[in-house]
């Protein structure tokens, strides 16, 4: 049911809200790559590089706040077979049929389709990493029935010792050590998801208060940023002029960074101090919240991840490289006009889905899957 969680529960219109927000945040990190706004090693650097780095500061904890979100409520809740099916009919949705429509009208990119390789990565969007952030989502989202039995089972201190290992093995250790390891996939994992669940789940079961307060999370949120702001722009400057510290200029915009570990915590835990109140604007974000997965699946569509710029340039003008205000404009309607063709196009599949589900309720199939349902509650 729309609005609703798989309790049958209102969803809570705050964290809903904080879905929103990161992904717009994640479309945002998108536009200064693909852009290539960002300071870049060797370039010198220009007042809208500098702007753009400060912007991707602030924005590199969406990702991981859209994943505490999921653990948060998953750790909970019950994962049941028919979401995890649901889930994965999703992003076939995305890579195959979106695929097939831009071919019929002729908007194809151009990608050869007769390869084994590439016959595959649509087959199997999951295993070929068709989408990284899915592969490592789904996969974290098939084993939480498992983390959530650990979180059970384990004590508080045993728990905590589990979270230490793993923040030891997948943050603090990289984010000190100026070289890269074979083993650092910079966040860009379902190890590091796993992280995230936990830390979520933790935080769920036990009512832990981060920051005692909304003003203190607001404001490792904010401190948080600015670090990571002032190293990327600092290492740069270090490198340009110096060297010998290339990897380490990167390592501040990786998901499983010291401060970008405190500020996405810092932002969650703002919002969970946050009380939005019962109104259209909460109806809205309720409306909002479950379509944004869909969000990143089209704009991130192999077909499409590396033209939407273009196509907004085609719009609105070319990316303004040579003034700080004029690229943030440029930026905030290209950011929104991407947000809102997502929700559109998953608020199309979603009536489609809801539709198939009506039809086939009582077919063999479905009542299978139900029936696995209960008997795996």
């Amino acid at each position: 049911m729309e609005g609703t969680n798989s309790l049958g529960k209102k969803r809570n219109p705050s964290f809903e809200l904080l879905r929103v927000i990161a992904m717009f945040m994640i479309i945002t990190l998108h536009y200064n790559t693909h852009t290539n706004a960002l300071l870049q090693l060797g370039i010198p650097a220009t007042a809208v590089n500098i702007f753009a780095n400060i912007m991707e500061a602030f924005v590199i904890t969406g990702l991981n706040v859209y994943v505490l979100i999921s653990g948060y409520f998953l750790s909970k809740g019950k994962v049941k077979l028919s979401r995890i099916i649901t889930l994965i009919c999703q992003v076939y949705f995305y890579t195959l049929i979106i695929s097939l429509v831009m071919q019929a009208v002729g908007a194809s990119s151009g990608v050869r389709y007769d390869s084994m390789y590439k016959i595959v990565e649509y087959i199997f969007p999951i295993s070929s990493e068709h989408y990284w952030f899915v592969t490592a989502y789904v996969i974290m989202y098939i084993l939480a029935p498992v983390m959530n039995a650990a979180v059970e089972k384990l004590s508080r201190k045993q728990m905590r010792a589990v979270i230490f290992l793993l923040l030891t093995w997948f943050c603090f250790i990289k984010s000190v050590v100026p070289v890269l390891f074979p083993t650092d996939k910079f966040g860009y994992d379902y190890g590091w998801f796993i992280c995230l669940y936990l830390i979520a789940a933790y935080i769920r079961k036990y009512d832990v208060v981060l920051f005692y307060n909304a003003r203190n999370s607001a404001l490792v949120f904010v401190i948080s940023c600015a670090v990571i702001a002032t190293m990327s722009i600092s290492l740069y400057y270090i490198n340009y002029n110096w060297g010998g510290v290339a990897h380490f200029q990167e390592v501040p915009f990786n998901f499983n960074f010291f401060f970008t570990l405190t500020g996405s915590l810092g932002l969650f835990s703002f919002f969970r101090f946050f009380k939005m109140r019962e109104n259209k604007a909460a109806d809205v974000v309720r409306f909002l919240g479950p379509l944004t997965f869909g969000v990143y699946l089209l704009h991130m569509h192999v077909e499409i991840r590396d033209r939407w710029v273009e196509w907004m340039e085609s719009l609105m003008g070319s990316v303004p490289t040579y003034s700080v205000p004029l690229f943030a404009w440029h930026a905030v309607r290209s950011i929104l006009i991407v947000f809102l063709a997502g929700i559109f196009v998953d608020w199309i599949r979603k009536m489609i889905f809801d539709y198939v589900g009506r039809v086939l309720h009582d077919t063999w199939l479905f009542k299978q899957v139900r029936k696995l349902d209960e008997e795996l509650d």
